[in-house]
């Protein structure tokens, strides 16, 4: 899996072309790093008015739009969320649980951020092949929490895969090397990301993402595994058997769908089966692996 993408959206300060674009390209990141927003937004006219085509220009406007829009305040609730958090004790009270809890909420006001999205879609439709914005654009929708257009952005950047052949490119337009792998294993970081919700509402999405990727790239294992886990999570056991045994015939080998399988199978009620594939994961599989499948296959065996 690459590493997350996730972490993009305030990386991409770009370079202009030739000495307007490293100029700006410096000025930028001094400005970002200041804090300096009134300044940046200067520059920024100043930039568009050199030079209106450059596609750097409209990743600044959506990094500044983004940042901006992010807003801070604390906050008294009663579930704690995050790192940074102050518990609140009722010193008169016997109960030794805290009554409250204090911590820093972040939001991002929508009309802000708004502006930023016009950019990257003016972007976009000038420069479809440029992955990091699609990627920025998607990030966006994870941190403000809005699943349907993250979903449907994901889905527009696979459905544009099958159109440019996976010719994509990143900042200053260059080619990616392995274009295909570096977006699937991406997209596989944003399914990882609406599983870790823990939303059952979301587990459309992730069926709907992962028949998308399977429909122009039926061997890619990960989709099919994604897809088995969603039917797993609704009970249909059969149906998530199906993807995984298909998986299996691609890698037989690997040990994540081999313990999937079993998975499914104990769930399923079928003892038989589900023991063959945990051995066939202690077969192949890394040391964890081995030791989840034989602490399954004891429990399995006390039946």
């Amino acid at each position: 899996m690459c590493k997350r993408t996730t972490l993009l959206i305030f990386g991409l300060i770009f370079v202009f072309n030739q000495v307007f674009g490293q100029t700006f390209k410096q000025q930028f990141n001094e400005l970002v790093s200041k804090k300096d927003t009134l300044g940046q937004q200067q520059l920024l006219d100043k930039w568009e008015k050199a030079d209106s085509k450059d596609p750097e220009l409209y990743v600044a406007y959506f990094n500044y739009f983004a940042n901006k829009s992010k807003k801070e305040i604390i906050t008294l609730e009663q579930n704690p969320k995050g790192n940074d958090v102050l518990q609140i004790m009722d010193k008169d009270s016997s109960n030794k649980e805290p009554v409250s809890y204090m911590y820093v909420k972040t939001y991002y006001d929508q009309d802000i951020l708004k502006k930023g999205f016009d950019y990257i879609d003016k972007g976009l439709e000038k420069y479809p092949n440029r992955l990091d914005m699609r990627f920025g654009k998607i990030y966006m929708f994870g941190q403000i929490e809005d699943y349907e257009n993250f979903t449907k952005e994901i889905i527009k950047t696979i459905d544009y895969s099958a159109i440019n052949k996976n010719m994509w490119t990143w900042t200053d337009s260059k080619p990616l090397d392995d274009p295909k792998n570096f977006m699937l294993s991406s997209i596989q970081v944003y399914q990882l990301q609406l599983y870790n919700t823990k939303n059952d509402d979301l587990l459309d999405n992730m069926k709907r993402i992962a028949e998308v990727v399977l429909k122009y790239y039926p061997d890619h294992i990960e989709s099919l595994s994604n897809l088995s886990i969603v039917f797993m999570l609704q009970k249909e056991y059969d149906k998530a058997l199906e993807q995984l045994l298909k998986a299996e015939k691609l890698n037989p080998k690997d040990y994540i769908v081999l313990n999937n399988i079993a998975q499914a199978y104990k769930l399923k009620g079928d003892t038989e089966k589900a023991i063959k594939y945990y051995e066939l994961t202690i077969k192949h599989g890394d040391e964890k692996a081995k030791n989840y499948a034989k602490g399954q296959i004891e429990e399995l065996k006390k039946k």
